[in-house]
């Protein structure tokens, strides 16, 4: 199939209830709606088309951008063209869930998160942590360096409550990534979320909330999460 042909599938298979649901969370035109599991027989015959990944994803249309991380092959995109993606991802749905984990695909996944969040940039960083949640929900424990992890955790500890939207959101997550899948540093992330506490989001609408690692980790404890470990981090 060619860039035109997947876009009048993809154009076909939307619906417009979805597509409210994406302008609601950030989205904006050109999209379609399409939702992530009508896209799967396309993606089993297409497989990995790193060309085609790359057309649809210039497209500028959320649905085609997203199908792109779905056949993309992460082992050929280099560190410039993850940069470029993330230029291109402009909501959290793109940054966290189609550039990360592409990214999260690959042997410099470590190496670029880490640049991600560093870089101050709300959408860089929450793309950074949630990439660091999908490698350590995937991949081995031995794959990571144990200080290192500390280290993040103590990071976030002194610097979520005023970090960026996302960012925050992202960060919550990785302390319950790393209290479930990474477990010599179980007790660690405990206390983390603990001293953290609720963190205040969506200070930018009409009505915030707090979100709680604890008691996301509370909940994944009383369904036996512990030690979870996906078996592939694409759809």
């Amino acid at each position: 199939m060619n860039v035109n042909e997947v876009m009048q599938e993809l154009e076909a298979l939307g619906k417009e209830r979805t597509k409210k649901i994406y302008l609601s969370n950030g989205a904006h035109e050109p999209l379609f709606g399409v939702a992530t599991g009508a896209m799967k027989p396309m993606a089993k015959q297409i497989k990995k088309n790193q060309p085609l990944a790359e057309q649809l994803y210039a497209t500028g249309n959320y649905d085609a951008m997203y199908f792109a991380g779905v056949i993309a092959d992460p082992k050929a995109m280099s560190p410039a063209d993850f940069e470029r993606w993330m230029d291109a991802a402009y909501f959290y749905m793109l940054s966290d869930y189609v550039v990360a984990v592409t990214l999260a695909e690959t042997d410099i996944a470590q190496d670029v998160a880490d640049t991600w969040i560093a870089s101050g940039e709300e959408l860089r960083m929450s793309g950074g942590w949630s990439c660091y949640c999908w490698l350590l929900g995937s991949r081995k424990d031995a794959e990571f360096e144990e200080d290192k992890l500390r280290q993040m955790l103590a990071q976030v500890e002194q610097t979520i409550h005023t970090a960026p939207e996302r960012a925050k959101i992202a960060m919550n997550l990785f302390i319950c990534t790393v209290a479930i899948s990474y477990v010599s540093l179980h007790n660690l992330a405990v206390e983390t979320a603990k001293k953290v506490g609720p963190v205040q989001v969506g200070q930018d609408k009409p009505k915030s909330k707090l979100i709680s690692a604890s008691d996301n980790i509370q909940k994944a404890m009383e369904r036996n999460q512990l030690g979870f470990k996906r078996k592939y981090v694409r759809c």
